[in-house]
């Protein structure tokens, strides 16, 4: 019975770290697709969209903006912790942070709230669904 126990432990450990993985995988299928909101940066008001692909399990994300004459522009890094996403573009100076916001249910994301960093500037931008980007 000693020498059951460890492989029984295990096994419960694998089975439940499933389960965690396939409720992770099933909020953030609702991630990919475009999301866009405004942009503020001084006085200039814009909107940006970042659009989120996956592959292989590995997230990515390309910037839109037309404000900034950007179309396409792929981030250098997407990371996904739990409900919170970063991106970072280095060749703009720019990270983005925002926190997933599921519906009542926790199945689907229904916004990103986040903070636009650039150039020592923070700015809060709120991003929402969309079919493509409206720019």
């Amino acid at each position: 019975m000693n020498r059951l126990l460890p492989i029984l432990a295990c096994l419960l450990l694998l089975a439940l770290s499933g389960l965690a993985n396939s409720q992770e995988d099933k909020a953030y299928s609702s991630l990919i697709g475009s999301w866009e909101g405004p942009l503020v940066l001084g006085r200039d008001n814009m909107n940006l969209a970042f659009t989120f692909s996956v592959k292989e399990g590995n997230y990515s994300a390309v910037l839109i903006s037309g404000g900034m004459g950007i179309y396409g522009m792929p981030a250098d890094t997407v990371r996904i912790d739990g409900l919170n996403v970063i991106i970072r573009i280095p060749r703009l100076d720019l990270e983005f942070t925002g926190t997933l916001r599921l519906e009542e249910t926790g199945e689907k994301i229904i916004r990103i709230d986040g903070d636009w960093f650039q150039y020592s500037e923070m700015v809060p931008v709120v991003l929402l669904p969309v079919d493509e980007p409206t720019f």
